[in-house]
């Protein structure tokens, strides 16, 4: 999965009507957090395994890479803890950047999140096919098919709009506890051990080879920007609230993300469990030897492709969302043709969904169902968004005299600038960094014809708060 990646949209109702007849502060922070947090959650999926291609197999590197990556999510996260402080009505990198550096600025993390959205459908979906094979083997010959089907199904189910947020949170748990019970068997009693070794290569440097392999995983990254332009959508809370719960959705994601990409790396490690067949994951694998199949195993793979048809549905409703908002209304001009913001009785822009169902089906067609063969590409765009995002919070706290800060930010903008080149130089993610150019630089000249409407900044929140 950061990216990463909105949450399903709750309607705002009234002051009154939250303190009469709404639900207990409680329960909304369940549903709107662990919602949030579903697409990074649903990342470790593939980013563990991804790390381990790009270390050519090498269990002995994987924890320390794996150690690296959660520490770079830290950062991010960071950033983001300083934008859910001063953005509380939700805008994200796109508020910050239009702030901190002028209107124009704000096209280049859209652009990034709209060439994201698309690929945490396409990636997610092409994992949860690939959990399902791993759990049904003979379904492997219909990888493509499959992952098509799955496809249609998530994106016809964005029709309905935006009801799923607590459908969402509860998949976002049973998977975590289906993933605490596959840990705590594969430590204390696993049923069996794999046959990869672990050792390492000695004809490298095992330093160059983690710092290599670590921008590969950092997919896992992906979502973190969510709860910093989720918290729009809670209309009916004031500044004080929504800054809480953005923040301890982001103390949840670390925690969470963190503990069980460290945790599912560690018992890779100790059971022996390398890169997997071609009708499996590394993630099912640890899993099947941990419980050697049975209920749990069959319940943590139907749970982890359910968390991650999750993620696709909430690209799904944010995507379309983000260009439904850049349509703009009759009260507010837009810099995309109307046609973008039509929608039905469920507020459901169909032509947007149409675009990213397109956009993801030829994404999943090309890679041949295959998320491995989107992970490379996946953690470009929304790194763009990361490092505008950080230079842009570098410029506010130099303005305002807080040197401390303002070296953390560059220090932390610097190594997600490093993350992004070291992908760009594997060659062919840099379609992603293209991608992500065009359609900013695109946006940027409607918006321009348009006479360079006012509140661009905060289109982002706008297409939470729609």
């Amino acid at each position: 999965m950061t990216s990463r990646k909105t949450a399903t949209a709750v309607p705002a109702p009234s002051q009154r009507a939250v303190g009469r007849v709404g639900p207990r502060r409680s329960v909304l922070f369940f549903a709107f957090a662990f919602a949030v947090i579903a697409d990074p959650v649903s990342s470790v999926a593939y980013a563990i395994e991804a790390a381990l291609h790009a270390l050519h197999g090498d269990l002995a590197l994987l924890l320390p890479t794996m150690a690296l990556v959660v520490g770079l999510v830290v950062v991010v996260t960071a950033n983001y803890w300083q934008l859910v402080r001063r953005f509380p009505k939700g805008g994200g990198a796109a508020a910050a950047a239009g702030r901190a550096f002028g209107a124009r600025w704000t096209f280049l993390p859209i652009g990034a999140l709209v060439v994201d959205f698309v690929l945490t459908i396409g990636i997610s979906i092409a994992a949860a096919a690939s959990a399902v094979i791993a759990l049904f083997p003979g379904l492997a010959p219909v990888r493509v098919p499959l992952a098509l089907l799955l496809l249609v199904v998530v994106a016809g189910l964005t029709w309905f709009g935006h009801g799923g947020r607590l459908l969402f949170a509860a998949m976002t748990v049973l998977f975590v506890l289906a993933a605490v019970a596959v840990l705590v068997l594969g430590f204390t009693h696993p049923h069996s051990t794999g046959t990869a070794p672990t050792h390492t290569d000695p004809g490298r440097s095992a330093v160059l080879a983690v710092v290599l392999a670590f921008p590969v995983a950092m997919a896992l990254a992906t979502g973190v920007e969510a709860p910093s332009t989720a918290i729009a959508q809670l209309g009916q809370l004031d500044d004080t609230h929504r800054r809480r719960f953005g923040r301890g959705t982001l103390a949840l994601l670390l925690v969470i993300v963190g503990g069980l990409t460290l945790t599912l790396t560690a018992l890779a490690v100790k059971l022996h469990i390398g890169l997997p067949g071609t009708d499996s994951t590394q993630i099912a694998d640890i899993a099947h030897a941990a419980t050697g199949g049975g209920w749990l195993y069959s319940t943590f793979q139907l749970t982890s492709s359910l968390l991650l048809l999750a993620a696709a549905s909430s690209s799904f409703q944010a995507g379309p969302g983000l260009l439904k908002a850049l349509a703009g209304s009759d009260e507010r001009p837009g810099v995309l043709p109307p046609v973008l913001g039509r929608a039905n009785k469920h507020h459901t822009p169909y032509w947007s969904v149409l675009v990213y169902l397109v956009a993801a089906a030829v994404i999943i067609v090309a890679a041949a169902g295959q998320e491995q063969e989107l992970v490379l590409f996946y953690a470009v765009s929304v790194f763009v968004s990361f490092l505008v995002g950080l230079l842009a919070m570098t410029r506010f706290a130099r303005t305002e005299h807080k040197p401390a800060l303002a070296a953390l930010n560059a220090i932390a903008a610097a190594a997600v600038a490093f993350t992004l080149a070291v992908n760009l130089l594997r060659g062919w993610p840099i379609l992603s960094l293209a991608a992500t150019l065009l359609i900013g630089g695109g946006l940027y000249l409607r918006w321009t014809r348009a006479g360079r409407p006012s509140g661009i900044e905060d289109v982002e929140a706008q297409a939470e708060t729609d």
